[in-house]
């Protein structure tokens, strides 16, 4: 919009959709959406006649149960859109995940979403939405993270739409509802729940009538109304709408009254009367910031290539660039140019100081370029080459860099009123004059033209032209609409303020005087009696301010004043002919210094038409309460013969000319041009140092802010660096618990063994091990293969290499030379799954068991029946001729039996045998006797056998006795034969 805007409007669509007559309600959400989406359908009727999409930030890899979970708080229908799906009115249109979606007339298009850049799918929708629905766009900005959703919603305000946010206290994350408030541009800030109800409210109210401007003969009571519309938005902020195109400025005022259910104009302009708050959404809604970073990316690279390129290469190191750029809204544009003049000094490799004044009418505006933080939406407008060398991030923002910042000067200028800047090598006005009316274009160009340099650049919009000033420039390119002046004109008398006063007063009159009371009072009749009398008998005069600026004309001035080339000024001294001129300086100066009213000798001067005139010329001090005294220089013409000091002055004393040199006059007054030249160059530096050390500022408190931010960031690492600390600590004593633990085990096991990883480098061993392997605590890291071993066993390497490859266990007895003989097991060993294993080897020595086995072997060789008893008679050990006879003979003369009393019985020992064998048995065990040895009879199942036992302690720690039974059956009976 007007003087904020530096890219091209929406399209107004006429405040209809194109193929449709219904609203569309795009609601956008991302982190904690869900509940708020489910509050506001849950608000909702089932037919409200509104269609209804909803942009959510959805995981590519998962599927979406969004459809489901909304279909539990709605009985609308929920569907997933599909490409090319028709809009229809009453059901919920849901993004599908990894696509991003725009509108296209009445049907939904879906495009893959970029894996690895920035994707702001809110905006994108947004957008595409304010073009093709015009006023029949809602948009709802609800829970989320970031700022996706406010460059789209400043579309749909532009495009007439309605635009609500949820409250921010109501979100689980308020950063998307807080920055599409911040644009000042809502009109409703509601909890979810509530945003359902008021979209109803919106869509119920019946189209209102469109409200024509005043040339198509509106009444006189809505001309009064909306005359009084447009002072008190002059009066709120110094802007003069009357400048700007009517049907634009009326189809803003009718967008307000619907949103504030506002029945006509004159309801309207009283509620704006009242309502210092509605005056102010108002004057943001005329003074919308559409722009963005290289909007138009063609008409940027034209304008690098042409225009900047050439300032930088004809311009000295010691020579200033100056840029200027009105209506700069936000700062994009003039960040951009910014940017691109850094980038030609670095390909020129010239670096001349550059100056860029950024101008705009609205303060706000002024107050956040001036910051130059700017959201994520960026991303989508500047490349990724340019956000790294020109910006650096900062949370969710981009903060431009201190090299392009310093350059810039923001500033609250207003185009139409303001005076221009001048010097400029090359103004941007893009995209601004298309909102003015045909005269206020044609003065803002004239004021451009004005300040350019010679040879300079102007870079207008797309849709805007020259006009009358063709002949002034040369183009370019047309395309991208760059010009360059031709001819420097001076700027004519700017009569604009006068018909604004004029203008003002007429407002002011009006709105005195209401629909009931429209007659004229008596005091404006006797206003009108005093300008007849002024005009009738009072000198044509000029009132001067104190440094003889031209501020206001009494009477008809058109024989005196005269405008010559060059530069535009209210000076008196470049206005009047250089008949009077000195003379009336003269006059002026000692009537400021004394305050004494003087009058000149009699003048001549040659008219316009031939004649001649004389006149007088008579200076007056015009006192003031405040502030300094004001001139006024009228002008007498001589129409009777007057005596010197008596006249039409009276008491006026007339000053002798001749005392006066007017070469001296003209020499102070050209020292006094370059001294209110050189002060007003001072003033200027001073304003922009000024600036420069308020941004120095600024920046200073953000990094201080960015500071304290970063110390309790550090902080509150360093509290977690202290948990995770305590956690490792209690680990570690954990490890040292477990390796303690398997060093303890390994030497009570007195096993040898030995750890190797997965290239056989020795990574732990048991002390035994250093028995059979010559290796020492420092050799671990080496290779198995380093070291020598005792055992007989070539193949040892090669199968810790299987063990490892094939992770399957093996084991083996194998000897070694020191004449032992151990059992090698073999177990693959891994840390982790999925990770290289290693191998761990243990060597058992199995050399006793051994022996002891071979003992058993020996023992079961003898045909003697051997049994090995403890000091309580009970049998420990038999070889197997003991075991085959206890066997079949059914005698309980196993292990763990006793002896004698197991061969007892009614088949065995008699009585008293046994007793005689108990008795010898005890004496032997007691050491009463060396050995025993007798012959005994036992009766068995085949008949009686005859033994020959012999009996002999046992020399060892645990005591006992071996009992050795022969028997002697055969030769005993053989003797009997004998």
């Amino acid at each position: 919009m007007p003087d904020t805007s530096t890219g091209a409007s929406l399209p107004y669509t006429d405040g209809t959709a194109p193929d449709a007559k219904f609203y569309l309600v795009a609601i956008g959400a991302s982190a904690g959406g869900l509940d708020a989406l489910e509050r506001f359908f849950h608000g909702l009727p089932a037919r409200s006649g509104a269609a209804y999409v909803v942009i959510q930030h959805l995981s590519p890899d998962h599927k979406s149960m969004m459809g489901n979970l909304l279909g539990r708080h709605t009985s609308m229908p929920v569907v997933t859109v599909e490409d090319g799906m028709e809009i229809k009115p009453d059901r919920v249109h849901l993004i599908p995940p990894a696509s991003v979606m725009s509108v296209s007339r009445n049907q939904l298009r879906l495009s893959p979403k970029n894996p690895r850049g920035l994707t702001l799918p809110i905006d994108l929708f947004f957008t595409a939405l304010a073009r093709e629905f015009g006023k029949y766009a809602i948009g709802v900005v609800l829970s989320g993270t970031g700022s996706d959703g406010t460059r789209g919603a400043v579309a749909i305000n532009d495009a007439g739409g309605l635009l609500l946010a949820q409250e921010p206290e109501s979100a689980k994350f308020d950063g998307m509802p807080r920055s599409v408030i911040a644009t000042g541009l809502v009109d409703g800030i509601l909890p979810p729940e509530e945003l359902g109800p008021r979209v109803m409210d919106h869509i119920s109210q019946a189209p209102r009538p469109r409200i024509r401007p005043a040339e198509d003969g509106i009444a006189t009571e809505r001309q009064s109304a909306l005359e009084e519309v447009m002072h008190l938005l002059q009066h709120q902020g110094g802007i003069d709408f009357r400048d700007y195109k009517p049907a634009t400025v009326m189809r803003r005022i009718e967008r307000r009254m619907q949103v504030r259910h506002v029945p006509d104009l004159d309801n309207y302009a009283r509620l704006l009367e009242g309502d210092r708050i509605e005056l102010n959404a108002l004057r943001r809604e005329l003074l919308i910031p559409v722009t963005s970073f290289f909007r138009d990316p063609v008409a940027f690279e034209v304008l690098a290539q042409t225009a900047i390129d050439t300032i930088v290469k004809d311009r000295g190191e010691n020579q200033p660039i100056r840029i200027w750029v009105p209506g700069a809204s936000t700062g994009e544009e003039a960040y951009s140019i910014a940017i691109l003049f850094a980038e030609a000094c670095t390909r020129a490799r010239r670096w001349p100081p550059l100056k860029l004044f950024a101008t705009d009418v609205e303060q706000h505006n002024v107050d956040f370029g001036s910051a130059g933080v700017f959201s994520e939406a960026i991303t989508t407008e500047v490349s990724p080459e340019r956000l790294e060398q020109w910006f650096y991030k900062r949370g969710n923002h981009f903060v431009i860099k201190n090299e392009i910042r310093q350059n810039i000067v923001f500033a609250r200028h207003n185009l139409l009123s303001d005076p221009p800047f001048t010097r400029m090598d090359l103004v941007s006005c893009r995209n601004l004059l298309i909102y003015f009316r045909t005269e206020a274009q044609e003065r803002a160009l004239r004021r451009l033209q004005y300040a350019l340099a010679p040879a300079s650049f102007l870079f207008l919009g797309t849709s805007e032209t020259l006009a009358q000033l063709q002949t002034d420039f040369t183009t370019v390119n047309s395309k991208a609409k760059v010009f360059r002046i031709l001819r420097h004109v001076a700027l004519p008398l700017d009569t604009g303020a006068a018909h604004l006063t004029r203008l003002a007063g007429a407002a002011t009159l009006q709105r005195r005087h209401t629909a009931r009371d429209r007659h004229i009072t008596d005091a404006a009749a006797i206003e009108a009696g005093e300008s007849v009398l002024l005009r009738s008998y009072a000198p044509t005069s000029l009132l001067l301010n104190a440094n003889q600026e031209l501020m206001h004309v009494f009477g008809d001035v058109s024989h005196y004043l005269r405008i010559g080339e060059g530069a535009v000024t209210l000076e008196l001294a470049k206005l009047l002919p250089p008949a009077l001129a000195p003379v009336a300086q003269a006059l002026l100066h000692k009537t400021a210094r004394g305050h004494e009213p003087l009058r000149s000798d009699l003048l001549s001067m040659q008219l316009p038409d031939g004649t001649t005139e004389r006149l007088r010329l008579v200076a007056r001090s015009v006192a003031l309460e405040q502030g300094d005294p004001h001139l006024l220089l009228s002008f007498e013409p001589d129409a009777t013969p007057l005596d010197d000091g008596v006249g039409v002055g009276g008491a006026i004393e007339t000053m002798n000319m001749d005392k006066e040199h007017a070469e001296r006059v003209q020499t102070l007054e050209r020292e006094l041009a370059a001294t209110r030249e050189s002060l007003q160059a001072t003033i200027e530096e001073l304003e922009t140092a000024n600036e420069e050390l308020q941004a120095t500022n600024e920046e200073l408190m953000a990094s201080n802010e960015e500071l304290q931010s970063s110390n309790e960031e550090l902080q509150s690492v360093n509290e977690e660096l202290y948990t995770v600390n305590a956690e490792n600590q209690e680990k570690i004593e954990i490890l040292n618990r477990l390796n303690a633990d398997l060093d303890n085990m390994a030497k009570a096991a007195a096993i040898a063994t030995v750890f190797v990883d997965s290239n056989l480098l020795l990574t732990r061993f048991t002390p035994e091990a250093t028995g059979l392997f010559k290796i020492r605590d420092g050799d671990l890291g080496r290779s198995i293969e380093d070291f020598t071993n005792l055992l007989d066993y070539p193949e040892f390497v090669a199968e810790l290499k299987r063990t490892i490859a094939e992770g399957e266990m093996s084991q083996r007895e194998i000897r070694a030379a020191n004449g032992r003989l151990y059992l090698l097991r073999m177990l693959p060993y891994a840390v982790r799954e999925h990770e290289a294993r290693g191998a761990v080897a243990t060597f058992v020595d199995v050399t006793v068991l051994r022996d002891a086995e071979r003992m058993q072997a020996v023992l079961d060789s003898l045909p003697e029946h051997v049994a090995l008893l403890d000091d309580d008679g009970e049998i420990q050990l038999i070889n197997r001729a003991w075991r085959e006879f206890a066997g079949s003979h059914h005698a309980p003369g196993g292990v763990g039996s006793r002896y004698p009393e197991a061969w007892a019985g009614h088949a065995g020992f008699d009585a008293r045998q046994e007793s005689d064998l108990r008795a010898a048995l005890d004496a032997l065990i007691c050491g009463e006797r060396d050995a025993l040895s007798m012959i005994y009879a036992y009766l068995g199942d085949d008949g009686k056998h005859w033994f020959a036992m012999h009996a002999a302690p046992i020399v060892h720690g645990d005591g006992g006795m071996v009992v050795s039974q022969v028997d002697i059956t055969p030769w005993y009976k053989s003797g009997e034969r004998d």
